[in-house]
């Protein structure tokens, strides 16, 4: 971003120093220079979040998973405590009543025989209690474990939803924009989807000559193709990404530079989408990576490209965080 502002004034400077530029054009640019940088910081800042967002999300995924496998883990302890309860208690109680048979078949026998069963009787009877109100509370956590363990299931099942939801509707997209661009294959145009997002790789052979930020015609064709499928998404973020070589400019002119050069072929793409198709401007972001992002060692002109990246609307996953 600062090498992309420097390069602007510094086009600015030219233009001042050499008056060949009427006054109009030199206030348009200084306006689209700013319009630009606010536009940039703005999406880039969007993009930041819904980056962070997506790791809370996967976070708040694994914690919850991890939450559930110990409620489950406690259920099952519990249930097995209640089983063991269950037999004590049944035995503690054939016990009493077998000393209450006894206690029926001796009441005539001596009155330090009888205060004995009686003070046996009475410890078997605490005994029992004990263990029936142990019964209860464990009865009654068992029931808080099992309702939180739903609450628990429900949550990591609406959670799984939504991504799945999202994950189909990313994968169906992907499959439109590849059919609408079938007709573009050979010719420097790819489609693939991964980390959750579809990108769309264009070659500069297909958009533009070389150094220029004017799109051809068959480039703007496939750019139009591509925002007819994208302006019936209304919950996504796009972001258009200029991309050159290694190979520096020389030029006094603008595109100065690497920077500047990629982040105006990526504003003249957003421009094109814009004007051909009903795309909501504030889905949009036109941004820079200069040679700094290439995807090959070998081929330049792999590395002279713009990619369309398309991401999912994360909103809806972060309102259900939220209010976990």
């Amino acid at each position: 971003m600062k090498y992309i502002k420097l390069g602007i004034i510094g086009l600015v400077s030219i233009i001042v120093s050499t008056s060949c530029v009427p006054s109009k054009k030199y206030n348009e640019l200084l306006e689209r220079e700013k319009t630009c940088t606010e536009e940039l910081a703005k999406y880039k800042k969007m993009s930041l979040d819904y980056e962070s967002l997506a790791k809370e999300l996967e976070m708040k995924f694994d914690l919850a998973n991890k939450d559930l496998i110990k409620l489950r883990k406690d259920t099952s302890e519990l249930g097995e405590k209640l089983r063991l309860l269950n037999r004590e208690y049944k035995i503690v109680k054939r016990q009493a009543e077998e000393l209450e048979s006894s206690f029926d078949n001796l009441k005539n026998l001596s009155a330090k025989e009888t205060a004995k069963l009686q003070a046996e009787l009475k410890v078997k009877n605490l005994s029992l209690q004990e263990k029936e109100d142990a019964l209860l509370g464990l009865e009654e956590e068992l029931k808080i474990k099992e309702k939180l363990l739903s609450e628990r299931e429900k949550r990591v099942n609406e959670l799984e939803e939504m991504l799945r939801k999202k994950e189909d509707g990313i994968r169906l997209l992907k499959e439109r924009v590849a059919k609408a661009l079938k007709g573009f294959e050979g010719q420097g145009l790819t489609v693939e989807q991964k980390n959750g997002r579809i990108y769309v790789s264009l070659e500069e052979k297909l958009l533009f000559s070389s150094g220029s930020t004017t799109v051809q015609q068959e480039g703007v064709n496939a750019l139009i193709q591509l925002g007819q499928v994208l302006e019936t998404e209304k919950d996504l973020e796009i972001i258009v990404e200029g991309h050159t070589d290694s190979d520096k400019l020389t030029r006094s002119t603008s595109p100065k530079n690497n920077w500047e050069l990629s982040v105006l072929r990526a504003t003249s793409v957003v421009e094109i989408i814009l004007a051909n198709s009903q795309v909501n401007p504030s889905q949009l972001m036109a941004a820079g990576r200069g040679e700094f992002y290439p995807v090959s060692e070998t081929e330049k002109a792999k590395n002279r490209r713009i990619e369309v990246i398309i991401s999912p609307n994360l909103n809806e996953l972060y309102e259900i965080i939220s209010n976990d």
